[in-house]
């Protein structure tokens, strides 16, 4: 049992008030074992991680198992690539299943002969209705459905009919095997739903060995029941498929029935994490594939720069719902932004960069500053960085007429350049054709380095630099919202509100010489500007890329404060 601690409270929620009364009257014999089963057919988002941590960490909490399982029942699209990515994301997580990595599709033999099991009793038979016909049949909300003609075959005779199914003799469409429940039942999942259709369609593990493949509601009840779970959580949508899962396993399961209990799926603003859409941004160039750090995707967020720790306390804040809710992705940038703030070391670069010149410091003289990689850690160390007498500092630290609340550079003002001297304006340079400034002219208090004026004078202003001579020429791209409205999901043309302005790649930024060499995927604060990672597929030695994570501004707290 994970102990509670100020900073690691024991979450409680509906689902863990579930566990704890089924622990009470030691139904499953006091087992706890859950399993996060995600579909082999797209890589996982923060919804699904969601999932993994709700899953795994019930099972760290009350010392039970939880089983990664791939619920590859629809050849369709899935593939081995999806299912390495899967693998890797849940790790990186943080979590680990031991020996407990499954594959529905390592059951067909025995969901084939739970079917078999199903024709013998008389819960189930194949029908020749195509989809037409069974829509028709089917009925509606408000008016019940009609019996299939094919209905009342023989136990031999569906039998004999599903074998030849399995056999290969019949096309795509032309019989399904059918529960045998009632069509005229309110819930219209229980109206006779497919338990197997044909579909020749080559699995990515088993070839072109079989040619008909059960339904998800039919595999995954008895995966369940196969591997031993205890409570099998699953989002509110199947809420209305828990009849039949419930359905099916009474009539297989004798004993140690798995319960299926649904909770809230996560919807974040400013993004969609339907899978069908997130596909389809990849497959149309919306995006640059599944990892491209504008996607919702653990390996897109990864890229990105984000860290499981973050991923994680954001799902623990979030906690566990019985209704839908649109949270606001604020929260996860916080988490995020809150994660980093301890862990990143401090760095300086400029991504707009002015030329600064201080007419006063000697031609050719070059010092060293040592400069702490973290304020608040001094075990993180300290890092050596070079000054000489032109510098870059950001194109927004300079106005020409500055408002008076402006507290960086401007004629007649003073800054202290961070780690470094106090500079003052004497002049500037502007493009003859445009009236751009190009370049500025100061002074520097050599009593000032790392000290306070002699005389007392406050100069309220601090802003970073990197010395020209020795600046690493880098890219970095600043990533915004996907898309420009706060519930795309809502909406049925949602391509039509991208984010023209979700990425911006700046390719004339220079960065401190102990960036030169990055390892990719690791993360830094560029001091006043926000968090950035280091690029891990485009990054090269010598030839940095940086992903901005989030900026330093966080607008959850405001957000929080207000409420």
């Amino acid at each position: 049992m994970i102990e509670a601690t100020s900073s690691n409270p024991i979450p409680t929620d509906f689902i863990r008030d579930i566990i704890d009364e089924d622990l009470r009257t030691n139904k499953h014999a006091g087992r706890v074992a859950t399993r996060f089963p995600p579909e082999p057919n797209g890589y996982i988002h923060i919804g699904h991680a969601k999932s993994v941590c709700l899953n795994f960490g019930l099972a760290i909490q009350y010392q039970g198992t939880c089983n990664l399982r791939l619920d590859d029942t629809d050849p369709a699209g899935e593939s081995m690539e999806f299912v390495e990515s899967i693998i890797h994301d849940v790790h990186w997580l943080g979590f680990d299943w031991e020996n407990r990595l499954f594959y529905a599709s390592d059951y067909f033999e025995k969901l084939y002969a739970f079917a078999v099991a199903m024709i013998k009793s008389g819960n189930a038979y194949v029908c020749s209705l195509n989809p037409d016909e069974m829509r028709e049949y089917r009925g509606t909300f408000t008016e019940p459905g009609k019996d299939s003609p094919y209905r009342n075959r023989s136990v031999e005779e569906n039998l004999d009919l599903f074998e030849r199914m399995r056999a290969g003799e019949f096309a795509d469409g032309a019989y399904t095997l059918r529960a045998k429940i009632d069509m005229a039942a309110p819930n219209i999942v229980m109206r006779d739903p497919i338990l197997y259709r044909i579909k020749r369609e080559p699995h990515y593990r088993t070839g072109t060995k079989w040619v008909i493949y059960p339904m998800y509601d039919f595999a995954h009840c008895l995966s369940d029941a196969l591997e031993g779970i205890t409570h099998s959580i699953c989002t509110l949508e199947f809420e209305n498929n828990r009849p039949l899962y419930d359905w099916i396993v009474e009539r297989l399961i004798p004993v140690n029935r798995p319960k299926q209990i649904e909770f809230a799926r996560l919807s974040v603003s400013y993004t969609v994490l339907s899978k069908r859409r997130l596909i389809e941004l990849v497959q149309k160039n919306y995006v640059n594939g599944w990892d491209d750090p504008r996607m919702p995707t653990v390996t897109g967020m990864r890229r990105r720069g984000y860290t499981p720790e973050a991923i994680r306390k954001f799902c623990a804040e979030i906690g566990v719902a019985k209704n839908d809710n649109l949270i606001d992705v604020a929260l996860l940038e916080h988490c995020v932004r809150d994660d980093l703030n301890e862990r990143a070391p401090r760095a300086m670069g400029v991504l707009h960069p002015l030329r600064v010149v201080i007419d006063n410091y000697p031609e050719g003289q070059v010092e060293s500053f040592e400069c702490q990689n973290h304020p608040q850690r001094p075990e993180m160390g300290t890092r050596e960085v070079p000054f000489s007498r032109v510098l870059f500092i950001e194109r927004d630290d300079f106005m020409e007429d500055p408002p008076k609340k402006y507290h960086r550079l401007g004629p007649a003002r003073e800054v202290r350049l961070r780690n470094a001297y106090i500079i003052k304006f004497e002049s500037m340079v502007k493009d003859e054709k445009t009236g751009e400034v190009i370049e500025i002219h100061c002074t520097y208090d050599p009593a000032t380095r790392n000290a306070p004026p002699a005389d007392g004078r406050k100069v309220p202003g601090v802003i970073h630099w990197v010395s020209v001579q020795h600046a690493i020429p880098a890219e970095v791209r600043l990533y915004d919202r996907l898309f420009s409205i706060e519930d795309p999901g809502s909406e049925e043309d949602f391509l039509k509100y991208l984010n023209p302005d979700s990425l911006e790649t700046v390719t004339t930024c220079y960065v401190e010489q102990s960036l030169k060499d990055g390892i990719p995927g690791s993360q830094y604060q560029f001091e006043r500007l926000g968090y950035f990672c280091v690029d891990e597929k485009d990054a090269k030695a010598g030839k940095p890329v940086f992903n901005r994570v989030v900026p330093l501004r966080d607008s959850w707290t405001k957000i929080a404060e207000r409420k």
